[in-house]
């Protein structure tokens, strides 16, 4: 990837971008002059005259005290966050007019149609459940491999959005109606912050992410989506060592999402922050503090933890089928957006689960349907138009699930800039799981 360097700061950015950097240089540096302007004309300017004003000059209520002349230190600092306002709307728009479409190898038919007829294919004693359209994207050995599997998940999980959902269509990307490259995705996130999404997380990358090679995770993920007002929520699945106490899991829930399922809880509040895998890092004090333990079990039968993260994702993809499952097609679409699968080490997109009927226990019933950055889609393609090694590829059972903390990521259906605020703090649905 070329990168120029910034005559100003000495940074490296896109040659495209390059202008539109440095005239940023130039709009901080008069940054304090509109600030004075602005309290200026807030002084001059008569109460009639200042309720038409710009929202950044208004003067609130009880601004002035005891007719003095003197604007008040609220008032100022009101107009200073309504001047960033300003300027933050106008990298946005440079944003959007400079962003790239991400490239990637278009698969001719869709590689999800490729794979829901090859699962249709399989043995009739499986049902499978897939999300609907997306696009694979892999991580290209010159631009980002080793450390950008993140951001190809952010840009599956898009392209789906985008061609799944009209009002994430209409408000992703300043509708652009297309999936960014990487650079563009790390401006979005790094606007994201500067709006208050994440400041935990923001804070931890010192609020700048455009132009390195740091790893990022689901709460970046959530924090970028969420800042365009969709609903991403954040799953976290945790174990305790095998030597704790034979139980089977207990859930945390947080607020009114929940899926469906056989989980009995204690209801806490989780928040959670990132970069990647800052969920790994909590430390046992905070877990003994918040963390109670509860008998549970799955109809009826003591199930290892593993097999909870399988049948939370069943049930994520089956929510909207109120049928009997023996009334499933052998390969149902669902509804549900792809999940951002994020583990120590590396993350995946999971675009659907298997299950198979005819096992009774629950060790080996389901297998995970995962699109991995780190795969070729000409490999992919290959073995799904061939119909022959496409399981090694895309199938993961439940005796590869070997880590200790997993963390999901999702996006429900709406916009909703009612909730904009709500939305800048990241809660996680809590899982506690335990390795036998």
């Amino acid at each position: 990837m070329m990168f120029s360097v910034c005559p100003f700061c000495q940074c490296n950015v896109l040659p495209a971008e390059l202008e539109w950097h440095a005239n940023n240089h130039f709009l901080e540096d008069d940054f304090e002059k509109d600030m004075q302007l602005a309290r200026q004309i807030s002084l001059e300017l008569p109460t009639s005259r200042l309720k038409d004003a710009p929202a950044y000059l208004e003067q609130p209520s009880g601004g002035f005290s005891g007719g003095s002349s003197e604007i008040s230190k609220s008032t100022f600092n009101e107009n200073h966050l309504g001047l960033r306002e300003v300027l933050l709307q106008e990298r946005i728009s440079c944003l959007v007019g400079l962003q790239t479409k991400s490239t990637f190898y278009r698969v001719e038919g869709g590689i999800m149609n490729l794979l829901r007829r090859c699962l249709q294919l399989e043995n009739r004693k499986c049902i499978s459940v897939i999300s609907g359209y997306i696009d694979h994207y892999q991580s290209v050995e010159s631009e980002d491999y080793g450390w950008g599997c993140g951001w190809r998940n952010i840009q599956m999980l898009s392209s789906h959005l985008l061609m799944q959902r009209k009002e994430a269509r209409d408000v992703l990307f300043g509708g652009s109606e297309f999936v960014p490259d990487i650079p563009s995705l790390q401006r979005w996130l790094e606007i994201a912050w500067e709006r208050g999404f994440d400041v935990p997380g923001s804070n931890s990358f010192n609020k700048e992410v455009y132009g390195s090679k740091k790893w990022i995770g689901t709460t970046e993920c959530a924090a970028l989506f969420r800042s365009f007002g969709l609903r991403a929520r954040v799953v976290d699945f945790d174990s305790l060592p095998s030597s704790s106490p034979s139980t089977s899991y207990t859930s945390w829930k947080h607020g009114k999402h929940s899926n469906p399922g056989y989980f009995r809880c204690k209801m806490i509040e989780k928040q959670v922050y990132g970069p990647m895998d800052k969920f790994l890092q909590r430390s046992q004090s905070e877990k003994n503090s918040s963390i109670q333990d509860h008998d549970s079990s799955y109809k009826g039968e003591n199930i290892s933890g593993d097999q909870v993260l399988m049948e939370w994702i069943w049930n994520y993809f089956t929510h909207e089928a109120s049928c009997r499952l023996d009334d499933l097609q052998d390969a149902f679409i669902s509804q549900k957006t792809p999940l951002y699968f994020q583990h120590d080490g590396h993350s995946r997109t999971v675009v659907g689960i298997q299950m198979q009927k005819s096992v009774k226990g629950p060790e080996e019933r389901y297998s995970l349907l995962i699109l991995d950055p780190g795969q070729r889609t000409r490999d992919l393609e290959k073995t799904l138009r061939d119909n022959n090694g496409w399981q090694k590829l895309i199938k993961r059972g439940i005796h590869t699930l070997k880590k200790p903390q997993y963390q999901l990521c999702y996006v429900d259906p709406g916009v909703s800039y009612e909730e904009w605020e709500d939305l800048k703090t990241i809660h996680s649905e809590y899982i506690r799981f335990y390795k036998r």
